[in-house]
């Protein structure tokens, strides 16, 4: 019996001439509650031109059984965010197929460019999916007058999902868990809370700092 082919449209990371030039674009528009920012693009993101794209990325089930969105939506309709007053960016452009690829100089540079979208769309929350995204760009935002200063985490102390202290061009900063299914230091359940702590932030009146 002959081996199954392999789908054409399936790129592996060792394809890399395939895949490291592409750059994913933006969904942002005007009246945004929340922009979600990842890390970077993963390969198959990068492959679709789709955001959270992995065959094992839950943020998309995740949006949907918080009731943030009240459809089931897939990463091929990342378009159809701006439709709920959602917008996604990433912190770094360059795919990889993985965050340990990336050098620091990179989430140093990929935070001015966030920072410039963050205060031309001014949205009500910034979502920063994943913990590790938190502590890298912590020391790097800017907080406004009057919240507490922000000090470097030490890699040993925990970050707290949820609703942080900080203001980014009056932003409210909430921090999600990475969805990826390579992220076992969040049950499925855990996540799901967490996005349904960040829904009833959008019910609060007066989420809009």
């Amino acid at each position: 019996m002959a081996p199954a082919k392999r789908p054409l449209n399936v790129v592996k990371p060792r394809d890399e001439r395939k895949w490291s030039h592409r750059r994913l674009t933006d969904q942002i528009g005007p009246g945004l509650r929340v922009l979600f920012v990842g890390i970077n693009p993963g390969v198959r993101s990068a492959v679709t031109g789709h955001h959270f794209a992995g065959p094992s990325n839950r943020f998309w089930k995740l949006l949907a059984e918080s009731q943030l969105v009240p459809e089931p939506l897939t990463f091929e309709e990342d378009v159809r965010l701006g439709e709920f007053g959602f917008g996604i960016t990433n912190l770094v452009a360059r795919p990889s197929p993985g965050i340990d690829d990336l050098k620091p100089v990179e989430y140093i540079s990929g935070w001015k460019v966030v920072d410039e979208k963050i205060r031309a769309y001014r949205p009500q929350v910034v979502a920063l999916v994943g913990v590790t995204l938190y502590r890298a760009i912590r020391p790097l935002i800017e907080i406004d007058e009057g919240s507490p200063t922000s000090k470097p985490l030490k890699n040993s102390r925990p970050i707290p999902l949820g609703l942080q202290p900080a203001l980014i061009h009056g932003a409210r900063v909430f921090v999600l868990p990475n969805p990826s299914g390579r992220n076992a230091n969040f049950s499925y359940a855990e996540m799901l809370a967490a996005f349904k702590a960040l829904r009833r932030l959008l019910e609060r009146p007066g989420t809009s700092a």
